[in-house]
């Protein structure tokens, strides 16, 4: 289903250049499919065990797999051409966790880079599918005002099944969508 439904409608119309930023990889699903899309992809996972997995099974020379956390990313201001977060905003424990990661892949961006995501809404069955997992979800009527808050522009929301896709530019030049 990742390979097949939900990376294809992530990054049509996108173009995601040389340096791919995958945050939240988890045990894997879209990263070996994010590495057919662009020439590097730096995936990034909290947990250590999915991080040490993802390591050893995509062992492959246009990609790294790093261990750390989207709210205080290990890279310098404008390395990536985009990011990339598949289902994993709604994992960090709060808002103001998610507003340090919004904050910290703007910073990571290079000018006229992409932020991508796929997330779902809030609501009681999703609840109940993360009870034992976090779930703080990001509302889409919230969405563009808390990307436009750290830099973000030409934010668009797209539905799709009982997801919505973000899409975010970092402007090239300060003060241009």
């Amino acid at each position: 289903m990742t390979r097949k439904q939900v990376i294809p409608w992530l990054l049509s119309g996108t173009e995601l250049g040389e340096h791919v930023l995958e945050l939240g990889a988890g045990p894997g699903a879209a990263t070996e499919e994010l590495r057919k899309h662009a020439g590097r992809v730096t995936s990034i996972e909290y947990s250590h065990a999915f991080a040490a997995g993802l390591a050893v099974r995509t062992n492959s020379t246009n990609g790294d797999v790093v261990q750390g956390d989207a709210s205080a990313l290990p890279f310098p201001e404008k390395t990536f051409s985009s990011a990339i977060a598949v289902l994993m905003l709604h994992h960090l424990k709060s808002q103001e966790l998610q507003e340090r990661a919004l904050a910290e892949i703007f910073r990571v961006l290079r000018p006229g880079g992409v932020f991508l995501a796929i997330e779902i809404p809030g609501g009681w069955l999703r609840r109940i599918a993360h009870i034992r997992s976090t779930f703080v979800p990001v509302a889409p009527a919230s969405a563009p005002e808390r990307l436009a808050a750290v830099g973000f522009s030409s934010v668009s929301i797209d539905f799709l099944r009982g997801a919505y896709r973000l899409r975010a530019l970092r402007a090239r030049n300060p003060g241009n969508s």
